[in-house]
């Protein structure tokens, strides 16, 4: 039964957001811009800012000019003595950013190479471009390793403990897969997926597993479940649907942290209830519960079955910026609206 989730509290903002972080603890913090008139700008980043805000209450705790603009690759996250990190473009090429968390004030600023995506932890950044992947250090903002594709394109990328977990494609072929990779020193353990897929719409790690929301997932099941799920298609109750027009079928993918070989479970993914089609799934791990949020519907699993928990229906999530959980608390950011829901447990 679908549920109406409980909004904690909501700020309206004039500016635009881009990027969050969100905690176990500590506030709400929001990363905006004010776009041009028109939208255009000659630079390659907008100027942004950064607003704090308390967890519980939504009120407003600090605002501050920030190193970092609107642009190609974003990420922010806590670094190891509890201050803000944030990294993205600028005037100046990319840059990492420390701020107080307390005040927002500025603690230190480096140059880091361009990416898409970074990933934000208290020991290490983990800064994922087309052709390389960068670790950088947090507190003293040094590079730790850098790995270069090497006939590869790295696409996004989850980490869990020493592990990290990237979605990657060839050149020889756009489809994609998943390589295990060493957090403290960038070395390849092994392809845990290979890369078959059309599309790897996200991927998130944690809880000793991994989870991935793959465009076709008959070819991402092994030989015997792959043909327990075509029967099972076959003979579906709407008889009337046409699966050669159709296409393939999206699903979510559990696997165990260091196996890709054969999921621990797996779930089809139809139309939403809207309508609409896959579109931007989206997963993240927290607290025994794997979230998937599409279209306006977050569903609750458990990690290691899958049982379903819950469901809840999230005004706003449709039209979602960003989105997090943590201990509970689920954090959504619109375009210019931000928003705390309580998780039951």
């Amino acid at each position: 039964m679908t549920r109406s989730a409980r909004r904690r509290w909501t700020a309206d903002l004039e500016s635009e957001i881009d990027g969050l972080a969100l905690s176990a603890q500590g506030p709400v913090v929001l990363h905006v811009y004010d776009p041009p008139a028109g939208g255009k700008w000659i630079d390659d980043a907008i100027p942004g800012k950064v607003g704090a805000f308390d967890r519980q209450t939504g009120e407003r705790l600090w605002v501050s000019p920030c190193e970092v603009g609107y642009g190609r690759g974003f990420g922010a996250g806590i670094g190891e003595e509890s201050e803000l990190v944030i990294l993205g473009p600028s005037q100046g090429g990319h840059r990492m950013v420390r701020m107080s968390l307390d005040d927002g004030v500025l603690l230190g600023v480096e140059s880091v190479p361009e990416f898409d995506e970074a990933l934000v932890s208290p020991d290490l950044c983990i800064c994922v471009g087309l052709k390389a992947i960068t670790a950088v250090h947090t507190t003293p903002m040094v590079e730790s390793w850098r790995v270069a594709g090497a006939g590869r394109r790295f696409h996004r990328a989850a980490r869990a403990g020493n592990m990290l977990y990237v979605v990657y494609s060839t050149k020889d072929s756009r489809h994609q897969g998943v390589l295990a990779m060493r957090v403290d020193n960038g070395k390849l353990i092994r392809e845990l997926v290979e890369p078959n897929q059309p599309a790897i719409h996200d991927l998130c790690a944690g809880e000793g597993v991994f989870a991935i929301v793959v465009e076709d997932l008959e070819s991402a099941l092994p030989p015997e479940a792959a043909r327990d799920f075509a029967l099972r298609q076959l003979t579906r109750e709407d008889v009337d649907h046409d699966f050669a027009a159709s296409g393939p079928t999206p699903g979510l993918v559990v696997h165990e942290a260091d196996s890709g070989e054969r999921p621990m479970w797996y779930e089809p993914l139809g139309a939403t209830p809207a309508g609409d089609d896959l579109g931007e799934a989206s997963v993240a791990i927290d607290s025994g519960k794997l979230y998937l949020a599409r279209g306006a519907l977050l569903s609750v699993r458990d990690v290691l079955t899958g049982r379903l928990l819950g469901e809840l229906a999230v005004p706003g999530l449709d039209e979602h910026v960003a989105w997090s959980v943590k201990n509970g608390a689920f954090l959504l950011a619109e375009e210019t609206r931000v928003s705390v829901y309580e998780i039951p447990d």
